[in-house]
Formats: structure tokens, sequence, C-alpha cells
């Protein structure tokens, strides 16, 4: 059984770069060098979100990653058509669909799959047809994860930061079986199950109960963690411990 990948978001190093430079030749932190880094220690992909708002990341930076990754890109975008298009035109590996709302600090929870099927079916099409695998990042809902099936979807991912935030064992283990039961029906029709937001080294190893997990996408802690001891070692840390997950499969 192979390992469990590690894709490491690299927005919030674009979040430090624009909380003071625009457009400098000169802003740093280093996008590439960071991205980089990440791979070096270990990061079987890159994910990066281009938001609306171009809050962080920006048009450069995925034209940028897009000629100089040697592994594959997750482009995270809304289902939007200006962004679509672009995505189309670049033709990254992997492309995560989510949801977007201006007021919001980060992705708050999943895409509304069901609400939008005939809109994400067209738009599914259309990137697979340029090449793309595309994951629905979906709350851990039966429902959700059945009309991403029905949308045509390749992936899920599911989202993780409900169970992240639980502070009581109850919680933790309700939402460790809302993950356990909706990676099976995603499994159980066709789909990879990915999973993320939320996710640190103190929660890593409960939520190895979730089975048929593919891949993590990790930001915020990896950068958190990254002031410490720098984003090489913080991935290669974090990408020792995910190796519990095929131990715990074969107990």
């Amino acid at each position: 059984m192979a390992d469990l990948k590690l894709g490491v978001n690299i927005d919030h190093v674009a979040t430090i770069r624009q909380a003071r430079y625009r457009s400098n030749n000169n802003a740093e932190p280093d996008l590439l060098f960071f991205v980089n880094e990440a791979i070096r220690g270990g990061a079987d992909s890159i994910t990066a979100h281009l938001r609306e708002d171009r809050r962080h990341i920006q048009d450069e930076d995925i034209l940028l990653l897009r000629k100089n990754l040697n592994v594959p890109l997750n482009f995270e975008i809304a289902n939007v058509k200006e962004i679509v298009d672009f995505a189309i035109k670049i033709k990254p590996e992997f492309i995560c669909l989510v949801p977007e709302k201006r007021e919001e600090l980060t992705t708050e929870g999943g895409i509304n799959v069901i609400c939008q099927e005939e809109d994400l079916t067209v738009s599914i099409k259309q990137l697979q047809e340029a090449g793309i695998l595309i994951s629905l990042f979906v709350d851990p809902d039966i429902d959700q994860v059945m009309s991403a099936a029905k949308c045509g979807a390749d992936m899920v991912e599911l989202h993780t930061g409900t169970y992240a935030n639980a502070l009581d064992s109850s919680k933790i283990d309700s939402e460790l079986q809302r993950l356990i039961r909706a990676a099976e029906v995603a499994h159980n029709n066709g789909l990879q199950v990915n999973a993320g937001h939320g996710i640190t080294t103190a929660n890593l190893e409960t939520l190895f109960r979730v089975p048929y997990l593919t891949e993590l996408n990790v930001g915020h802690h990896l950068i958190s963690r990254s002031l410490e001891m720098g984003l090489r070692e913080a991935v290669s840390r974090f990408k020792s411990q995910m190796l519990g997950y095929k131990n715990n499969l074969l107990d």
C-alpha cells in the first residue's frame, strides 16, 4: 500500500508578502524559495488557492509555479468562469473546487455540491477535457459526497476543520465518525479520498482512523512551524509522522 501523500499549501507565504508588497521586484518572502524548501522536505504536491479577491496568491504566482514545479500543482479555485478559464489555460495536474466568501478569514467549510450540482457538472467536464483531475472540497456529509460522485469528480477532499476544532472527546469522536463514513462512501463510489483543513501534528494520529486516505493538504500549521525550524524541517517531520497511517492500516 502506498504511503499517505502530503500536499503543502503555500498560500500564507504569499499572505506575509502581500501584507507589505503589492507589486515590487524585491518583494519578500520569495514564494518559489519556500515551495522548493517544502519539496526538499518531502512535499508530494504544492497547493495554492487563487481567490477572487487575490488576498494572497496572485495570477503570476500560479504561472511561476506552473513553470517551475517538479511536483504536481493542486490549484484551488472557486467555480467562477474567469478563474476556471485561467485554469484551463495553464492545465495544472489537479484542481480542487472550493467555496469562497469575501468576509471569511479562510475557507470555512465545504462546497455545497447539492445546490450547485448542475453548474459544477459543467465546469468539471470542461476541466477534465483539458486533462485535469478534479476534486471537490466537501464537508463529511454523505449526501454531499454522493452529489460529488454524481457531478463526475475524480476526488473529494474531506473538510477536517470541524474535527480539528473540536474541544472535547465526544465531539472529536462524533466528527471522526462522520469522516470515516464519508470516506467509505466516497471510496465505494470510485472517488479518491483526500482530506484537509486544520490538520496539525497534535490531531494527525487520531485522524488515522479514517480509511482510504490518499493525500492530506496542510498549510497554516506547516507555515507556522516553519517560523521555528524552517519549512523543510517542518515538512520533513510531518511526513515522518504521516508514515504511521500506513502502519496503522497494517495492524
